[in-house]
């Protein structure tokens, strides 16, 4: 072995921070270990080198910053390699992952009769929990919260018969290493859904209840997933998604509370609402990242093109904090919103 091989197979013994790029795997393995496959120096993809640990809990690895930038993705043992993405480490820095290396299937659970003091009513909350959650209790996620839940995880329950797909879709993408795992929290709507999704008032429909499910979405929903589920509650991570109404309802509620959300979604949305008000009224540019989509056959792509315009002169940025899509052929059902719902969701988390 050459000088340099053995400078390079000793770094994982060199001192945190002297020099060196350190790699901490959140991931209980008393049994297997962890080891570390890469592009640069002793690691390669074909077997990985053995992190160390004191507990089971954390392995750590490091190298020296001098191989610059290293692309590597953790094992356990020497036989399953972590489920989506790489990672890409910078020279010289220190970085903490929680890998899973089970099936890339997440679950789908209902919270029945989820009482709202603000509007007097009650519905299912919908969480899709990522495939990890069980497997790996160190890890913490980002939220996404979203409308018209019985729409989102089963045909059973959705309109007309057809679900977004959701939780495949986040399957998928999170396996392929396209989007970073997250819970998803599916709010279903109730009879009073145009009044709640809107602002007052339509002349045709009226509307005006926004305000208050906006409260209880901030105040009682969210308050409730941080305090039971393990969320990463900082505006970075929380984000916010509908169709139709359920589209300008988000662009609303984070425009309302940017110190919450950092982040929202609106696919299809109904910009023609009240005399086109979400266009006209729109508020001074905020540290807010916006998805505005429309699709061709009826679905109201001109209110939306207004709606972008608007946001550019405030001075929002195309592909830095405002994603327009034009959906070809795709029109106003569950049905086109299932077909490119993976466009939003990488969008808003995007692996690494």
């Amino acid at each position: 072995m050459t000088l340099a091989r053995v400078t390079l197979a000793a770094a994982s013994l060199l001192p945190l921070g002297a020099g060196a790029t350190t790699v901490r795997v959140h991931y209980e393995s008393p049994k297997d270990g962890v080891t570390i496959r890469g592009d640069k120096g002793p690691m390669a993809w074909s077997k990985g080198v053995a992190a160390r640990s004191d507990d089971g809990k954390v392995w750590t690895y490091t190298w020296p910053d001098d191989l610059g930038d290293v692309v590597m993705k953790p094992a356990l043992g020497d036989e399953k390699v972590a489920i989506g993405g790489t990672y890409k480490l910078a020279a010289g820095s220190t970085r903490d992952i929680y890998p899973f290396f089970g099936a890339p299937f997440g679950k789908v659970k209902i919270i029945p009769g989820f009482a709202s003091p603000q509007l007097k009513n009650s519905r299912n909350l919908r969480i899709y929990l990522p495939p990890s959650y069980d497997e790996n209790r160190a890890k913490r996620y980002p939220v996404l919260y979203m409308h018209d839940g019985q729409n989102l995880f089963d045909a059973k329950t959705a309109a007309f018969g057809v679900e977004w797909g959701v939780d495949e879709t986040v399957n998928r993408l999170v396996a392929t290493g396209i989007m970073e795992e997250i819970i998803v929290v599916g709010i279903d709507n109730t009879p009073e859904r145009i009044a709640e999704y809107t602002t007052c008032c339509d002349p045709q429909y009226g509307g005006g209840q926004l305000d208050t499910y906006q409260r209880f979405v901030v105040d009682t929903v969210k308050p409730y997933i941080d305090s039971t589920l393990r969320t990463m509650p900082a505006k970075e991570s929380t984000a916010i998604m509908g169709s139709s109404l359920g589209g300008i309802a988000s662009v609303w509620i984070a425009q309302k509370n940017a110190s919450v959300f950092s982040k929202a979604a609106s696919v299809s949305g109904s910009f023609w609402w009240n005399k086109q008000e979400f266009v006209t009224s729109l508020p001074p540019r905020l540290p807010v990242r916006f998805y505005l989509d429309a699709g061709t056959v009826k679905d109201g792509l001109e209110d939306t093109v207004k709606m972008r315009d608007a946001m550019l002169k405030r001075g929002y940025r195309q592909d830095a904090d405002l994603f327009y899509h034009v959906a070809e052929g795709a029109t106003h059902n569950e049905k086109s919103w299932a077909a490119r719902v993976d466009k939003p969701l990488a969008w808003l988390f995007p692996w690494q």
